[in-house]
């Protein structure tokens, strides 16, 4: 299994076990720490297991190394470096055994016990509460006091009910867009990474979700068909939350990541096809959807392998590569905040004062991170630059060395120093995506949430819908409370099964997958940030060598993103049908 980094202010023990002064300790014997990556792949089917406990605390800013799970405590560390060696078999052969072991005295655990290694009472009790809260908020909300009458007010809690259901699991899916290649490279642990994705999506959701919503799902079905059928408008709008809910729940448990919006719009076109006929739908704008299946792996794939390739090129191969990430950092930290900022944030509406925001961002992010990084290594950014020999003959070569060319990594001090100076990149990146994935994607559940309450309180006449502030918080507690009790799952799709992730590939596939959809949204293209993602994480693996990429759980997630609009039109058929029924009863 491949180790992860945590955050522990904890010393090193006598083996080498963690990390002294927020570095890698490494182990005396160098050559048998960073050897062949490939040699002790072990496909798991239990993403994430638990450590055994600590008495310390954990926080953010200090890396730790742990392997608690391994009989020998460097002996998977190999699936993490990327040097090349020889790995003894009998080693990965006690390593094996010693995880089904673990692995047997796990299976009657719950799946959320089992990820964030609590007791299964704890994971019940968060479950309970979660529950309990989304049953009992509502009658709290302005939305249940307005003097409704009491059909009204029912109708209304239901339909806070299924937004809350629909935001449920978008957090439980969307949130590895942010978060699944940090803990896949050990960056973040998956506790520390579901903590800071809940604080970071809900204020994401409640400062910049967006207040206003269109009553059609942009742009996907025509407006005029559904004209003065209010109540079967409600009903669809309705089912577009419980299908694409339901679709989402089903690939989540399965550890699918698919797009929520795609979930949606398959939805809304199977409602409209059925009840509103064919010319009820954009089929132009469905056709530019379908072809983002495409368009967005692709995209991610090819810029994510061109960056993974950049940073063997030109930081594993300098003279002083520890030297070299520490200077790229700062330069690729600004140019992703600025960017993230200009096309995610809501600043001025005027160009050069909105350029002028963006840029400050990236200047303020790219001086927090020289600052951690000058403070957490720079001693051994001393060390490393005072002891010159080693790489030397690395050096030579260097000049050679094109960019597509496969060479050994840096080893020792240099590959701390670079490991180190790419999570702490990570975790910048994984904070700011989460915060933007937070305000975008709440409007998918809140959206037709908004609409359908609009109908209820006889406000559906225009074509705007004002969202309230407190329905926006609604949105923002359901993607974290799905995010806590499932996200896992998908998490450890994107950041364990695909391909084996480092700091440095980590980083590569986000920031790739950032670039794209930034790029593709300001010109237009279709595009799918969870489908980009995807393809930025197999991208990585390819650059490795094409075995290097899991090809059954790739067929997997491929036939989910090619049943995800067919699964949604159909739940929204269904639910529609039964929903007309009931509310010819009610209303």
């Amino acid at each position: 299994m491949t180790p992860s980094y945590t955050l522990s202010p904890s010393t090193i023990s006598p083996e080498g076990h963690g990390l002294h002064n927020s570095h890698f300790y490494l182990h005396r014997n160098c050559s048998s720490f960073f050897s062949n990556e490939s040699s002790l792949l072990v496909k798991e089917t239990l993403p994430f297991k638990p450590h055994e406990k600590r008495s310390t605390k954990r926080f953010l800013p200090i890396l730790r190394l742990k392997n608690s799970e391994l009989t020998h405590p460097f002996a998977s560390v190999s699936s993490f470096a990327e040097a090349g060696g020889e790995e003894d078999r009998n080693e990965g052969i006690q390593i094996r055994k010693h995880q089904e072991t673990v692995k047997s005295k796990e299976d009657d655990a719950p799946g959320m016990a089992r990820a964030f290694d609590i007791s299964s009472g704890t994971a019940s009790a968060i479950s309970i509460l979660i529950a309990f809260a989304a049953l009992s908020l509502p009658f709290f909300m302005k939305t249940l006091g307005q003097g409704l009458d009491l059909k009204t007010k029912f109708l209304s809690y239901v339909t806070l009910l299924f937004g809350f259901y629909m935001a449920w699991n978008i957090g439980a899916n969307d949130v590895a867009n942010a978060m699944g290649t940090s803990v896949g490279s050990g960056a973040l642990t998956l506790r520390q990474a579901v903590l800071t994705a809940a604080i970071l999506e809900f204020s994401g959701a409640l400062l910049m979700g967006t207040h206003v919503t269109s009553t059609m799902q942009k742009g996907i079905l025509v407006a005029n068909v559904f004209q003065g059928k209010d109540t079967l408008l409600f009903a669809g709008l309705l089912s577009s939350l419980a299908a694409a809910g339901t679709w989402l729940q089903v690939a989540s448990y399965y550890g699918w990541p698919v797009s929520t919006t795609h979930c949606i719009i398959g939805s809304m076109v199977g409602f409209g096809l059925v009840y509103g006929g064919p010319g009820a739908v954009f089929w132009s704008s469905l056709a530019r959807v379908t072809s983002s299946w495409v368009i967005s792996p692709l995209m991610g794939a090819m810029v994510s392998f061109l960056v993974y390739k950049f940073i063997r090129r030109f930081v594993y191969s300098a003279p002083n590569p520890g030297q070299a990430a520490a200077a790229a950092a700062p330069i690729a930290v600004f140019l992703g905040v600025t960017g993230i900022s200009f096309a995610a944030f809501p600043l001025s509406e005027i160009f050069p004062l909105a350029l002028a925001q963006a840029l400050a961002g990236g200047a303020a992010g790219a001086f927090l991170v020289d600052r951690i990084i000058q403070k957490q290594l720079g001693h051994l950014l001393v060390k490393a630059s005072s002891t010159q020999p080693e790489p030397k003959e690395n050096a030579t070569h260097s000049k050679n060395i094109g960019l597509l060319s496969d060479f050994a990594g840096p080893k020792g001090t240099q590959l701390e120093i670079v490991y180190g100076v790419f999570g702490y990149m990570q975790i910048l990146s994984a904070c700011f995506m989460s915060f933007a994935h937070g305000g975008n994607d709440v409007a998918n559940a809140i959206g037709p949430l908004a609409a359908a309450l609009s109908i209820l309180h006889g406000g559906a006449s225009g074509t705007d819908i004002v969202i309230p502030l407190d329905v926006l918080a609604w949105g923002g507690f359901g993607i974290v409370a799905g995010l806590m009790v499932w996200g896992y799952r998908v998490i450890a799709t994107i950041g364990k099964k695909i391909t084996e992730l480092t700091p440095t590939r980590g980083f590569a596939a986000e920031f790739a997958a950032a670039a794209v959809v930034l790029v593709a949204s300001k010109l237009g293209l279709p595009i799918s940030a969870t489908h980009t993602l995807v393809g930025a994480v197999m991208g990585v693996g390819f650059a490795r060598g094409l075995n290097s990429v899991r090809v059954e759980t790739v067929r997997e997630i491929v036939v989910s993103w090619a049943v995800t609009i067919p699964a949604g039109a159909i739940f929204a058929v269904l639910y529609t049908w039964i929903f007309t029924k009931l509310l010819s009863y009610i209303l």
